[in-house]
């Protein structure tokens, strides 16, 4: 196939690292071309460059065989190349057709703007009102909205970043039609994602990238998921496993939870019913923005519940904030690693105090064991295996993937009693993945309850006992995990419950 796009030789470098070294690819118009790579291979700097948010440092690209070299986004998009980002940038207020006018160089009258809004969703079957207000959307249709607006500038080549970490297997299926068609029509498609046999399902070729280098190519749907993972990391991958152990005791309980949001957008949780025995993981799955984070603050003590709301081991925890909740046992690491989980300009020293002073005994008669505490950090950076030049460096200073597993790590090395965890493996790679699931099924063989709250769905299905799933901060009733098909759980992330999806 005749190239559309070209990459010849690019190189980026930053202060220590080679972000990428020379990259050549080829992408030919009408191709579905993913690029996969652990977390810091080099892929966002190289999407960056082709759509001029970043200038390579040597090397060269061309479109349609001219010289390509967009200083700008706006000279990327005039050039025929649309993205659609992993993290949407809406403005909640506005209505979809606003937002998309707020994307174009040249916006036609919002009369004509709404009608082509229609035009493009009904052509391409995702179907959106440019009257609706952002904020009152479901994450999918967010997504449509960042599509539709790419769409209308008719792209010769569309990136799409992470695209399907925020949906259900339904809409991922609706998207993978609309990509299709694109394709049919000429349109090549630059397509990141971690999700292998999604990747398999719709690309035609693939390029992996380990440390900044093209380190092989592959056809997809002719390669293993596993065979493509362990190109990305250079390794064999290691399978999780669990041991076999009885249930114990209900550790938690959770009765009729129902708790305001605390952001203007966000979702309320609504009668939540669910018991958690020791020794058992229950996975909790659900579309981005559903009650994820709200439930997790519910759990952790962010947020306070009414009496009778949240019982551990049987004793009424609602009032309690997040210090008291440690101290009987029940631990939580969010989704926001940097500024949530870890404060960014505190060494990983500091960080491993904030949480674990009282279970890990760093602090007596209210005086701070600054030794104590850095050999709890050692520890964390040795048995999680976080790459960093010591306890004394800043969060900030690590790389997504290292710093969500010091994260993991120092909660699990606490001993929980309950571990409430939200994405464990977000932006990590494949071989970090694999530990963290690792560690949370050893915890659980060791006797704690630990709730995985997650959207891969993949991850959810290799770890859990049961399954439940989140829609408009509601949870549905959970289901042993195995066994369950994927249109079931579209169903329950879709707020179908009980008998509805039983009989699929």
């Amino acid at each position: 196939m005749t190239a559309l796009l070209s990459l010849s030789g690019l190189t980026k470098a930053y202060p220590g690292v080679i972000a990428n070294d020379d990259v050549s690819l080829d992408i030919a118009a009408g191709e579905v071309h993913a690029l996969l790579g652990e977390n810091g291979a080099g892929k966002s700097t190289l999407v960056k460059m082709i759509y001029g948010l970043v200038m390579p440092d040597t090397g060269s690209m061309a479109m349609n065989g001219a010289p390509y070299a967009p200083a700008e986004p706006r000279a990327a998009r005039a050039a025929g190349v649309g993205m659609v980002f992993q993290h949407f940038s809406l403005f909640d207020a506005l209505s979809v057709a606003e937002n998309i006018a707020l994307g174009m160089e040249h916006a036609p009258k919002m009369r004509e703007l709404s009608r082509r809004i229609r035009e493009v969703s009904d052509t391409y079957g995702l179907p959106l009102s440019p009257d609706r207000i952002v904020g009152d959307l479901s994450a999918g249709e967010r997504q449509r909205v960042e599509i539709i607006r790419c769409l209308l500038q008719d792209p010769k080549l569309l990136i799409m970043d992470e695209p399907t970490s925020v949906l259900t297997p339904q809409e991922v299926e609706i998207l993978f039609q609309t990509l299709r068609k694109l394709s049919a029509e000429g349109t090549a498609i630059l397509y990141i994602s971690h999700k292998l046999e999604e990747i398999r399902s719709l690309c035609d070729s693939a390029t992996i990238l380990r440390l900044g280098r093209v380190v092989g190519t592959c056809v997809p749907r002719e390669t293993t998921a596993r065979d493509m993972a362990e190109m990305m990391v250079g390794k064999v991958l290691a399978t999780p496993t669990r041991a076999t152990s009885q249930l114990g005791d209900v550790v938690l309980s959770l009765n009729g939870l129902s708790l305001p949001s605390p952001h203007a957008f966000g979702m309320p949780l609504r009668d939540i019913h669910v018991t958690l025995r020791a020794g058992e993981v229950l996975g909790i799955g659900g579309v981005a923005g559903n009650g994820q984070d709200e439930l997790l603050a519910a759990l952790s003590g962010e947020m306070t519940a009414g009496p009778g709301m949240i019982a551990l081991k049987g004793e009424d925890i609602g009032r309690l904030g997040p210090t008291a909740r440690r101290v009987r046992g029940l631990l939580s690491a969010p989704e926001e690693r940097l500024g949530h989980a870890a404060a960014p300009d505190m060494s990983l020293t500091e960080n491993a105090m904030l949480t674990g002073a009282a279970r890990e005994g760093l602090e007596r008669r209210g005086m701070l064991d600054w030794a104590a505490a850095r050999s709890f950090a050692k520890r964390i950076i040795a048995e999680f295996d976080v790459r960093t030049p010591g306890p004394g460096n800043a969060a900030r200073s690590l790389s997504g993937g290292n710093l969500q597993k010091f994260v993991i790590g120092r909660e699990v090395l606490q001993r929980p009693d309950v571990l409430v965890v939200n994405q464990p493996t977000w932006g990590v790679d494949a071989s970090a993945a694999a530990a963290i699931r690792q560690a949370l099924l050893d915890l659980a063989t060791g006797g704690a309850a630990v709730i995985a709250i997650s959207q891969d769905l993949d991850e959810l299905m290799e770890i859990s006992d049961r399954f439940a799933a989140l829609n408009e901060g509601r949870l549905s009733d959970p289901r042993p995990a195995q066994g369950l098909s994927v249109e079931e759980i579209g169903l329950m992330m879709g707020g179908a419950h009980g008998m509805e999806v039983a009989h699929v």
